[in-house]
């Protein structure tokens, strides 16, 4: 998987051609099994995105992870949190505190909705992605 040639931010870098995560949102599609997501390009493609701090594209290559989830489960939590988290260290990129504070608190809502005893949702460790949005928090001041 190749890293985009750089991360977009709004108003501050070019746009991506959209074509460019064509293949990612074809890799999933509802119906899939966990397994099968925590396998689909999109899923791999989203979480190296955002551990590179690609996080728009991070977003652009989760969300058709998330549509493929079953609605109201732990995947569908884990995943939103995922994409909430992105989106807030995204704003945090831009200097928009007010917007951090706010999708953290999403990302944390979904978190705990995945249940005090799951630690890990399809490979992505949770008390991974909740120090980040800790952090986020932090800084956003």
């Amino acid at each position: 998987m190749n890293l985009p040639p750089h991360a977009y931010v709004p108003g501050q870098t070019p746009r991506h051609d959209p074509s460019l995560f064509d293949d990612l949102h074809d890799s999933v599609r509802v119906g899939m099994t966990g397994a099968e997501i925590a396998n689909s390009a999109a899923w791999r493609a989203g979480r190296a995105f955002f551990e590179h701090g690609f996080y728009w594209e991070a977003h652009e290559a989760l969300e058709p992870v998330w549509m493929a989830t079953a609605p109201n489960s732990v995947e569908r939590h884990a995943v939103q949190a995922l994409i909430q988290t992105a989106n807030a260290a995204l704003k945090a990129r831009m200097n928009r505190p007010n917007a951090v504070r706010r999708l953290c608190g999403m990302a944390e809502t979904h978190l705990h909705a995945c249940g005090s005893g799951v630690r890990d949702v399809m490979g992505l460790p949770l008390d991974d992605l909740e120090s980040r949005i800790e952090t986020l928090r932090k800084n956003a001041i």
